[in-house]
């Protein structure tokens, strides 16, 4: 794993909850558009349709912040089952807008050039 992907996944928030639904309800209900906007609503998403999706398993869905600076993020939903019969559902939310990465690092120092002030 090369250092960019640690540091973003460093930063992505991950969640895991243990469901007692059976793991094809819960995809139904992340994948199948009619019951996913029941709790995600089309107006979170950057796209209604998922990124990428891998069926049964895994689905991405890219997002957008509705206030500024409208920042763009993905979350991945993914379902797996657990020895109960029921569902571990795990849910990973990282920012992947572009404008964050070309931000210049700050000196913590105040190590800035002096600048003269006119008088």
């Amino acid at each position: 794993m090369n250092e960019p992907e640690a540091e973003s996944q460093a930063a992505d928030l991950v969640f895991e909850y243990e469901l007692d639904a059976p793991p094809e309800k819960v995809w139904r209900a992340i994948s199948i558009p009619e019951f996913r906007e029941t709790w995600l609503p089309n107006g979170d998403l950057a796209e209604a349709e998922p990124i990428s999706s891998a069926p049964g398993e895994e689905v991405r869905y890219r997002m957008r912040d509705d206030e500024p600076p409208f920042l763009e993020s993905t979350v991945t939903f993914q379902v797996r089952p657990n020895v109960d019969g029921g569902t571990i559902l795990r849910i990973v939310h990282g920012l992947v807008d572009e404008r964050l990465a070309k931000q210049p690092p700050i000196a913590a120092n105040n190590n800035w050039p002096c600048l003269m002030r006119a008088a």
